[in-house]
Parts: C-alpha cells; sequence; structure tokens
C-alpha cells in the first residue's frame, strides 16, 4: 500500500511538471517528432510518451527536420536498431545547430552504459537521456531542459515500478494495447531484454481492468495484452503479500476470463507468452473465451534441442510439439504463429534441418524469421562458435522460401469461407477499398462503406495473395 502512496505522490509531481512546460510553450506551435523502434511494449511506451508531450503543448509532426523536440524510442534487441539511431542522430546535428530542436533519446537502448557512452562521446548535442525505467520523469527533465539548458540524464539500474495515471495518447481509436507486466525473468542467451527492463513486474489486476473499461467505453474494440512473458503474469510473484489479488484474479487465464466479460471489448490478442509456462488453464480459457483470438503467437526459436537448451529456452522440439498437438486438440479453430532465430551460434546443418521439420509439423499461420545478432552483454555474445554470416543467410532463404510455400498453401484454404473482419480502415493502396483483420490476423481488403469502419463484418474470401486476401461483404 505504502508503495502505492509514493507513486501516486511520483505521478502528481509529474503532472505539475506538465502544466509548468505547457505554460513556458504557451502560444508557440511547438511540435514534436517521435521515432519508435522495436516491439509493441516500446510502441505502447511511445503512447504514454506521447500523451505526456501533447499535455505540454506540443503537436505531432511527421517530419523531424521541422520539429522542436525530436525524440527516439529505442530498441536493443538487434544491432541495425543501433546503426539507424546513429544515423538519425547525424541527420539531426545540423538541424540542432540551426534550429536549437531539443534531442531526448530513450529505450531499452539507454539500459547499455557502451551505447550511452557512445551517445555522450561522438553526439554531445543530445540534450536528454532516460531508460526503461525512467519514462514516467519525461517532463521533470524537459522542463529542466527548458529552464537550465543543461543536458539531463534520467537512468536506472535497478528494476522500476509500475506507475499509473500518466497521459496516453493512442495511435488508433479502434485498437489499443495494454500492457499488463514489465521486465523478464528468462535470460534467453540471445536476449538482451531482463538487462535492460528488469524482472518481471505485474500491474494491479484492477488498473488492467480499469483501462480495458475505459477503452470499451471510448469505442475500442480491439485490445492487445502486453509482456516479455505475458502467460506468466502473476507467476513470478507474491501476488497475495503484494495485494495483488483482486475479484478472484491471481493468473494470466483468469485475466483473460475477466476481460472476456467486459461490454463492448469484441476481440482480444495478447503476445508475447513463453511455451514452458503454456499451463492448462490458460489453454482452457483461450478455448472457452469467446473474445480471445484463436491465433496464438508461440515463439518457437530453434526446433533443435540442443540449441534450445544452449538458447535457455527450458524446453525440447518434443515437448514443444506435444504442447502445440495439445493445443490443437483443445481450442477449436486454432491457429498458431511464431518467431525463429537463425544462425545461433553452434548451429549445425541438422540443428536447422530440425527448425525445418518443425515448420513442416506445425504449419504455422505467420512466422517471424530473424538472423541472430550478437548483443554485448548476452550469453551468446561470449560463445565461440559463432556461424558465419554466409550460412546464416543462405539458411535464412531456405526457411524463408518454405515459410512462403506453406503461406501460400494456407491462403487457398479460406477461398470460399466466411470470415469475421474487424473494419480498420481504408486500405493504404486503394482509397476506394476498406481492410481489416481476420481472428487469424489475416489481412483483407474488400469494397465498402466508410460507415463500416469499426465493424465487425462477415466477409466471404473470393481471392488469395501473398500477404492479404479479397473478400466481400455477406448480405
Amino acid at each position: 500500500m505504502r508503495s502505492m502512496e509514493t507513486n501516486k505522490v511520483e505521478i502528481e509531481e509529474q503532472l505539475s511538471y506538465i502544466e509548468k512546460v505547457a505554460k513556458i510553450n504557451e502560444g508557440k506551435n511547438y511540435t514534436y517528432y517521435i521515432l519508435t523502434m522495436g516491439c509493441q511494449l516500446n510502441e505502447n511506451d511511445s503512447e504514454k510518451i506521447s500523451g505526456m508531450i501533447e499535455q505540454m503543448g506540443y503537436k505531432k509532426t511527421e517530419n523531424p527536420k521541422e520539429a522542436d523536440l525530436n525524440l527516439f524510442n529505442t530498441c536493443c534487441v538487434r544491432e541495425n536498431a543501433e546503426d539507424r539511431l546513429f544515423g538519425k542522430l547525424g541527420e539531426l546535428k545540423k538541424i540542432k545547430e540551426e534550429k536549437g530542436t531539443i534531442i531526448a533519446i530513450g529505450g531499452c537502448m539507454m539500459q547499455e552504459k557502451h551505447i550511452t557512452d557512445k551517445i555522450k562521446e561522438s553526439y554531445p548535442f543530445v540534450d536528454i537521456l532516460f531508460g526503461t525505467h525512467t519514462i514516467h520523469k519525461f517532463p521533470e527533465d524537459l522542463y529542466k531542459v527548458l529552464e537550465t539548458k543543461q543536458k539531463q540524464e534520467d537512468i536506472l539500474d535497478i528494476d522500476g515500478k509500475i506507475y499509473e495515471g500518466l497521459p496516453i495518447k493512442r495511435e488508433s481509436n479502434l485498437k489499443a494495447s495494454v500492457t499488463i507486466m514489465n521486465g523478464c525473468n528468462n535470460f534467453c542467451s540471445y536476449c538482451i531484454v531482463p538487462y535492460v527492463r528488469g524482472r518481471e513486474r505485474s500491474r494491479h489486476p484492477k488498473d488492467i481492468l480499469e483501462e480495458v473499461k475505459q477503452l470499451a467505453n471510448e469505442g475500442y474494440k480491439e485490445i492487445t495484452l502486453l509482456g516479455q512473458n505475458v502467460n506468466s503474469y502473476l507467476r513470478a510473484e507474491k501476488w497475495k503479500e503484494k495485494g495483488l489479488e483482486y475479484n478472484g484474479i491471481n493468473s494470466f487465464a483468469t485475466l483473460l476470463q475477466e476481460i472476456n466479460k467486459i461490454q463492448g471489448i469484441e476481440r482480444i490478442r495478447f503476445i508475447s507468452p513463453h511455451p514452458k509456462d503454456f499451463t492448462d488453464d490458460v489453454i482452457d480459457a483461450i478455448a472457452k473465451c469467446e473474445k480471445v483470438c484463436k491465433l496464438v503467437h508461440l515463439p518457437l526459436q530453434s526446433g533443435s534441442t540442443n540449441i534450445l537448451k544452449i538458447m535457455n529456452r527450458r524446453y525440447t522440439k518434443e515437448q514443444y510439439l506435444e504442447l502445440v498437438e495439445k493445443m490443437k486438440a483443445r481450442i477449436p479453430k486454432l491457429t498458431l504463429s511464431t518467431d525463429i532465430i537463425v544462425g545461433f551460434p553452434g548451429e549445425t546443418e541438422e540443428d536447422f534441418e530440425d527448425t525445418l521439420d518443425v515448420i513442416r509439423k506445425v504449419n504455422y499461420e505467420q512466422v517471424y524469421m530473424f538472423i541472430y545478432s550478437r548483443r554485448v552483454g548476452t550469453p551468446g555474445d561470449k560463445m565461440e562458435n559463432q556461424v558465419p554470416e554466409e550460412v546464416k543467410h543462405e539458411r535464412f532463404n531456405r526457411l524463408k522460401a518454405l515459410v512462403e510455400m506453406q503461406i501460400a498453401e494456407k491462403n487457398k484454404t479460406y477461398i470460399g469461407t466466411t470470415q469475421y473482419v474487424l473494419v480498420e480502415g481504408k486500405s493504404k493502396n486503394n482509397d476506394n477499398m476498406l481492410t481489416g483483420r481476420t481472428d487469424s490476423n489475416k489481412v483483407v481488403i474488400f469494397d465498402g462503406k466508410d460507415g463500416d469502419i469499426g465493424k465487425l463484418l462477415p466477409i466471404r474470401i473470393v481471392s488469395e495473395h501473398m500477404w492479404y486476401l479479397k473478400g466481400r461483404v455477406e448480405k
């Protein structure tokens, strides 16, 4: 209880800084640009940052060259994110000199000392550095820059708290992400996330339900529950001792069941679960809750038991396939998506063939494929048996060919079926067409009218393409 009261005081303090900055910016028509790298958790963090910034008197622009405030919310999962950030900073140097734009960098990358050291040395014109645990303090950091013209560094090496009551600016008025927990306890040997986001910390069930109910009241139809390991919600914590017991919710399964009861919400998705925590009660909740989408993202990473052990994934190839079969037997109309890492240290041709074998057996709806990227600070980075780049790319291309063949075949099975599609808006490539997604997250394009946007419509699928389906509204 004391911790919750402390958090409330801290948030009230930040809200006062929002008012102070808003007063400074009054009548100045300032703009901001925000670039988000990485996962949906980062995107949700950016929505919170944008909410604070807009209450401080800034309007969003898509042009960093004209922005009075440039903010980068970074990701450190892959090396190309670093290259992208440093490239953007190089572009902004001249703009900083000419316009005096304030430059702020936050997110996961800021929790890596070698990155912040490089920024301070090579890009001294950056004004604000803040980490994953101090997002809520951005108004204070910005106020100090405006008032003192001094650089601010606000990075904590300890696990952050859960803060409630911050403003948020949603990117959509139909679909919304809801973070239910932060951090990770798994320490997969390729992953930097536990080191930059800390240990698992679950939000109070009451706060989650209130957020979802508010979204429903505002007209949102679909929510996605977010967490680094979403199905371990409350598992690693002494939830009774921490006062996290509420309305019978004491697990991810019971949380799903309660959210399923909320009027107005029509679809519930979640990412990203861990196979080792896919308990029977979660499987049953997915099966029984009619609003929970039957597309489940089940990260594999590798089909080789040997590589999975080195990755510290804590399941075998056989256990993963057994879980898939159990889920298919108990969840009607189940479809699956997954993540695959190609070229992890020590991966042999036999190991890679095991991955292809799992792909063939499961027949995924979607596969997110990545070439292994070394991350400083992870065990994987220190392993000696790194796979040559040319071998990684050759294997990646073989995996890609298999996945695309499977998806093409799977898409054909949709022709002639009726799919319920949540209509999201006009097609990006054709203003005369509408677009939306099925329960299985397939993009569908069809003729419709503006009044259909936001509705869940039955669409008859008439043709298929690699990355989308075409259909018509059923009368």
